[in-house]
């Protein structure tokens, strides 16, 4: 799944591929801002991403779209 991390007064959004199920990222996200703590999510390959929960602006997340190849109408 992909999920898509904006940070307050960064340009760049982080996007990270993970195979956490949307349930649990919720429950990270409330857990992060609830209590001012930090939003560490695990990609695919094992790295660990931490975000201030204090610094997120939004997290858009669920089913990621298979990228298209040639034209569409």
């Amino acid at each position: 799944m992909e999920v898509k991390i904006g940070i307050q007064n960064v340009v760049r959004e982080l996007v990270i591929e993970t195979n956490e199920t949307v349930e649990a990222i919720e429950k990270l996200v409330a857990g992060a801002m609830a209590d001012g703590g930090v939003l560490t999510i695990t990609d695919g390959k094992g790295r660990h991403i931490a975000v201030p929960g204090a610094s997120l602006a939004y997290v858009d997340f669920g089913g990621g779209v298979a990228g298209h190849v040639g034209f569409r109408s």
